[in-house]
C-alpha cells in the first residue's frame, strides 16, 4: 500500500486523510523533516500560503520538501498548496519552485466570491468534475513542460509537471475522489 504524508501545518489536513483513504492507500501526516521518510508521495493541502510558508520555515521543511520532489517523488498541491508548489507568484512572495508557471493569489477574489463549478479535466473523460473555489488562485505562463488539465474562465486552474500535481481547487472538499487516485495510481 503506497504511503502518502499530508503536510499537517495549517489548512485542510483531515479532508485530505480522509481523500487519501478513500483513494486506497495509507495517510501520514508530515510535521517535521524526518516524517517524509518512507512517504510515496506528498499533500500540500489548501489554507493560507503565506502563514504554511512561514510555518514550514520554522518547521525546516522548506528544503527537505524540495529535495523530496528532486528525488522525483510526487508533490500534489491544492488551492495554497498550488501557490507554494509555482515557480513564482505574482507580487514576489518565496515559493518552492517545483512548477514552472507562475501563481496568482486570490485569482478570482476574496472569500465571499467563492464559489463551484464544473470542469472538463483533460484526464477525466468520464464525467466533468465539480470543483470547489475558496479565495482560489490560477495560473499563468506556464512553461511548455506544464501540461494544463482544466481551465476555468480561460484561467488555468489544474496542471501537471513531471511529479508535481497543482489544482487552484479543493478536490478533498468532494466526495469525487478522482485526482487524488489520479496522484497515486499514476504519478506515485
Amino acid at each position: 500500500m503506497k504511503k502518502i504524508g499530508v503536510l499537517a501545518l495549517q489548512g485542510a489536513v483531515d479532508e485530505h486523510i480522509q481523500m487519501i483513504k478513500s483513494a486506497g492507500a495509507l495517510p501520514s501526516k508530515v510535521k517535521h523533516p524526518s516524517d517524509l521518510n518512507g512517504l510515496d508521495g506528498l499533500v500540500l493541502p489548501g489554507g493560507e500560503s503565506t502563514t504554511m510558508r512561514k510555518i514550514m520555515k520554522r518547521y525546516d521543511l522548506i528544503e527537505p520538501v524540495r529535495a523530496f520532489a528532486k528525488e522525483g517523488k510526487a508533490i500534489f498541491g491544492t488551492c495554497a498548496g498550488l501557490v507554494l508548489l509555482s515557480k513564482e507568484i505574482e507580487g514576489g512572495e518565496e515559493s518552492l519552485g517545483l512548477i514552472d508557471t507562475t501563481a496568482v493569489r486570490n485569482g478570482f477574489g476574496r472569500q465571499k466570491e467563492s464559489f463551484e463549478a464544473e470542469l472538463n479535466v483533460e484526464i477525466f473523460s468520464d464525467a466533468p468534475f465539480e470543483a470547489v473555489f475558496i479565495r482560489a488562485p490560477y495560473l499563468i505562463e506556464p512553461s511548455p513542460e506544464v501540461s494544463v488539465l482544466a481551465t476555468f474562465e480561460d484561467k488555468i486552474v489544474a496542471a501537471k509537471e513531471a511529479n508535481i500535481l497543482v489544482t487552484a481547487f479543493h478536490p478533498e472538499l468532494t466526495n469525487d475522489n478522482r485526482f487524488m487516485r489520479f496522484f497515486i495510481e499514476k504519478m506515485v
